[in-house]
């Protein structure tokens, strides 16, 4: 049987890269995560209405630990401080593990 060629770019990465690599994957997996709270801080941040700086005043941090947290390369996310996000937002915090 010939082998399937793909397009797909992230499929060609993700069978040049990660293939079937725990670690790899672990890996993909927790900066993917990192990146979706990453955006959905923002978005819900910026739907409010807010800056940085005022939802920091909100939360009774820095606008520079705001500012962290959008960033999708940031790993230090505390359920604590996502908590005290989402009640300074009228949001509720909940978590699914699969």
């Amino acid at each position: 049987m010939a082998k399937k060629h793909t397009r797909n770019a992230v499929e060609i990465l993700r069978n040049r890269y990660v293939k079937n690599d725990p670690k790899r994957k672990a890996s993909v997996a927790t900066e993917r995560m990192n990146a979706e709270i990453a955006r959905l801080l923002y978005t819900m941040r910026t739907e409010a209405g807010l800056t940085q700086q005022q939802l920091a005043e909100l939360v009774g941090t820095t606008q520079s630990v705001i500012s962290r947290l959008e960033d999708s390369d940031y790993d230090g996310h505390s359920l604590n401080m996502l908590n005290r996000i989402a009640e300074a937002l009228h949001k509720k915090l909940s978590v699914v593990m699969s």
